[in-house]
């Protein structure tokens, strides 16, 4: 195997990379709506109950989908569970050459995937790009994380005694995933389940399962056992009872915190013919800050915030939700992310170097809107220049301060365009809201000073810290991904520790001294 390398992005400022996806998209567009059906061990149960749509273009159907019942969920655990022994027993080499292969098809079917991600969930064409890079990442990745932890034993030998420790699947991961990185979140929590041997079986996002299904082909494609890999698509019922079912060993999910909260608490309890824990790997929401400080290089700062917080309209769990901004620099700060905001480009997803593309669906709109109106009412100052296209779900990126102490604005998760700017006194104030915080997924810091630098990388809890940059792209193997508190369990996604979630540990000793021979 070869040292890890990030699969590099496409250089969208080349007309010709941009005329191969343009022509990706209408090749797509052509073949548009997908059939989405259940699949469980190879059988597709094709008979579509509910559709997905281009969130700039509603009335544009991406894919008919066939809803998974409760006896297709009980159908894909136990195919999981039944193929689970024999993949794990192909051994860590084998199950890496596999994902390496997959890996080769999405790189092959790159410009069809990022298509799919811009009509599907609205994703500029850089983020889309970036999403299957970041797919094809997560599966070179954990194929050699694999491999070293099939070999790694640490173990301390004495004479006559041989110590080994091995690392043994789980069992059945069951996969919950995002809508918001359609491809990449949800392969890389597949890849991590069967990487280490297990039987998977994956429930996306109702808003994106054609997403989903092309990622399951490619697995499927390059060698991965129909049945260690399964396909449920549908709404939260179906997830319900997927991290329900007495035979699924490990959930990992991404998503919201509410949703979050409720699968811990059900995987908590152990059901008839259950014999094991469930172990659940969660990453859920934040309220990112960055914090500002009086010496911060303001051209920096400016383009960074505003990709952190108005990249893909906001909808990502790392981007910046709230600005601390030393009091000293906090008027300019807000007078030119004013101008900033005020040539961010609003438009459809699919238009070469957009800022702000639509939101996921009409609900999503009218929450943030929510957040919106509520700052008016409580008489901050909102900054809202943009006009948006008349079709599609879309939100004018909005810059607000003057907010109230505990303003919801500032408190809650809004997954959205909105970015809060707040004066502070000082960076040790700053620090003193974050670390008081209930979240603790990203941060931000802007400082030219490294004691200060180094002094809030010690003080803050977030998961992943940024400083004098934007905190929004981690990078698989460079900056793994997680957050702590109500974001999540700590684990980090894309780092060397992700995989041990989805084995458990057995030693053997063994005695080596000889006491005569077998007869």
């Amino acid at each position: 195997m070869n040292d890890f390398i990030n699969e590099p992005l496409l250089e969208l400022r080349r007309a010709p990379v941009r005329a191969n996806l343009t022509e990706a998209m209408t090749a797509l567009d052509a073949q548009l709506p997908w059939r989405v059906p259940v699949i469980v061990g190879g059988e597709r149960r094709d008979e579509p109950s509910f559709t997905s749509h281009d969130p700039g273009t509603p009335d544009r159907t991406v894919a008919h989908v066939t809803a998974a019942t409760p006896q297709d969920v009980d159908a894909a655990v136990h195919a999981a569970a039944h193929a689970a022994p024999e993949w794990e027993a192909r051994g860590a080499h084998a199950r890496a050459a596999i994902l390496s292969r997959a890996a080769g098809e999405l790189r092959g079917r790159r410009q069809r995937l990022a298509a799919l991600a811009v009509r599907e969930c609205g994703k500029p064409w850089a983020e889309a790009d970036a999403d299957v890079c970041e797919t094809i990442d997560f599966l070179e990745y954990y194929a050699q994380q694999a491999i070293a932890l099939e070999h790694a034993d640490g173990l301390v030998q004495l004479p006559g005694e041989r110590n080994t420790l091995r690392y043994a699947a789980r069992g059945v991961v069951a996969v919950v995933g995002p809508w918001n990185f359609p491809l990449a979140i949800p392969a890389g929590m597949v890849a991590a389940g069967l990487a280490t041997g297990n039987g998977v079986v994956l429930k996306p996002a109702e808003q994106s399962p054609a997403c989903a299904l092309a990622v399951v082909e490619a697995f499927h494609a390059a060698g991965v056992p129909p049945a260690a890999l399964n396909l449920l698509p549908g709404e939260g019922d179906v997830g319900a009872a997927l991290v329900a079912h007495p035979g699924v060993h490990t959930i990992a999910f991404t998503g919201s915190g509410a949703v979050g909260l409720e699968i811990l608490k059900t995987a908590a309890e152990v059901r008839p013919g259950q014999r094991h824990l469930k172990r659940v790997v969660a990453e859920m929401g934040g309220k990112n800050c960055v914090i500002v400080d009086a010496d911060a290089d303001l051209d920096d700062v400016v383009p960074a915030l505003v990709y952190s917080a108005f990249g893909f309209a906001g909808q990502k769990c790392s981007a910046a939700a709230r600005a601390l901004v030393h009091q000293r620099i906090a008027d300019t700060l807000v007078e030119r992310l004013h101008g900033a905001v005020d040539q961010l480009l609003i438009d459809q997803a699919e238009r070469f170097g957009v800022d702000v593309p639509p939101v996921i669906e009409a609900a999503a709109r009218e929450r943030i809107d929510g957040f919106v109106r509520t700052a008016h009412e409580q008489g901050a100052r909102v900054h809202q220049p943009g006009t948006v296209p008349a079709a599609g779900h879309f939100v004018a990126p909005a810059v607000i301060d003057g907010l109230p102490a505990g303003s919801r604005v500032t408190e809650e998760e809004i997954f959205g365009p909105v970015l809060a700017v707040e004066s502070v006194a000082s960076v040790d104030e700053a620090v003193e809201i974050v670390a008081n915080l209930p979240f603790a997924l990203t941060g931000g810091l802007f400082s030219r000073d490294p004691a200060t630098v180094e002094r809030v990388s010690r003080a803050l809890p977030v998961g992943n810290l940024y400083v004098n940059r934007h905190i929004t792209g981690a990078m698989v193997g460079r900056q793994p991904f997680g957050g702590n508190r109500l974001s999540g369990t700590g684990t980090k996604a894309g780092g060397p520790d992700y995989l041990l979630h989805f084995v458990e540990p057995r030693v053997v000793t063994e005695d080596t001294m000889r006491h005569g021979l077998v007869v």
